[in-house]
């Protein structure tokens, strides 16, 4: 199955581009190593301000968050999401962690995508879980591990 991947950047944060291009081309390399089939994926690159808004309209939380996801598809269908990513919370990680901001980016677009192919991170064995397949799928197109990086000794 070929797999659409569509990047986007919100106007605030439209100085990404060259951070846009880099993860749309390296996602469509993660969806390769995928279970299950995925159709479309389409992230949208957002700012705090715009990801505090749908934290609180979509999960009723406030303040601003990651990553969320959205997926347009039922079960046993090909997976079609809509994933918004939080520039600023990737930059601060991407910080704190000591490398690019695009992995975080990456990371959290491809955790989106994990979340809508069975995976979660609400319990400690699922977040073991989740993370060691986001691990496996970032050392197979030579990235390395990017969330476990700061475990590492």
């Amino acid at each position: 199955m070929i797999s659409v991947v569509d990047v986007r950047l919100d106007a605030p944060v439209k100085r990404l581009e060259a951070e846009r291009a880099w993860v749309q081309e390296r996602l469509a390399a993660c969806l390769a190593l995928v279970a299950g089939p995925v159709a479309r994926v389409t992230v949208e690159i957002i700012d705090d301000h715009r990801m505090a808004a749908l934290h609180e309209r979509f999960s009723k939380v406030s303040g601003t968050t990651d990553v969320l996801t959205f997926p347009a598809s039922g079960p046993g269908e090909p997976v079609e999401v809509d994933i918004a990513i939080c520039v600023d919370e990737a930059a601060r990680q991407s910080r704190a962690r000591a490398h690019e901001l695009r992995h975080e980016l990456l990371l959290y677009a491809l955790h989106g995508v994990l979340h809508c192919t069975g995976f979660d991170d609400r319990t400690a064995e699922d977040h073991a879980r989740m993370h060691a397949e986001e691990d496996r799928i970032l050392q197979a197109i030579g990235l390395g591990t990017v969330y476990a990086r700061e475990e590492q000794p």
